[in-house]
């Protein structure tokens, strides 16, 4: 959606590695605004590997960081949790799903996939 028609307080989301893809999805919603690196101040970041977490952290200690997987591997969740990220979610789902997984985890919720979810 252009920016002018967003909502004047829109959702800043950095995606790292950039997936333009993904980030025309995401720039359908019409609350969030996809932005190009951290210089950008995104209030959360997407990443597909745990071991940014931590760098983008120290770049914005404020900016909240989802890991996006594409499978549960076993320990993913905690090694992803232990570094600092908001929660985990996987890429299989509906866009309208991570869409909703941002603004929560904007909002400082731990968002954890319900797929990942124990019984």
């Amino acid at each position: 959606m252009p920016v002018a028609h967003r909502p004047a307080r829109s959702l800043r989301v950095l995606l790292h590695p950039p997936n333009p893809a993904l980030a025309l999805q995401l720039g359908l919603q019409p609350d969030i605004e996809v932005v190009r690196d951290m210089t950008a101040r995104p209030a959360v970041a997407l990443v597909e590997d745990a071991g940014t977490v931590a760098a983008l952290l120290a770049d914005d200690a404020e900016c909240r960081v989802l890991v996006l997987a594409g499978s549960a591997r076993p320990g993913l969740l905690d090694a992803a949790l232990a570094a600092g990220a908001a929660g985990l979610v996987l890429r299989d789902g509906p866009v309208e799903d991570l869409a909703d997984a941002l603004r929560r985890a904007s909002q400082g919720e731990t968002v954890i996939d319900p797929a990942l979810a124990g019984p």
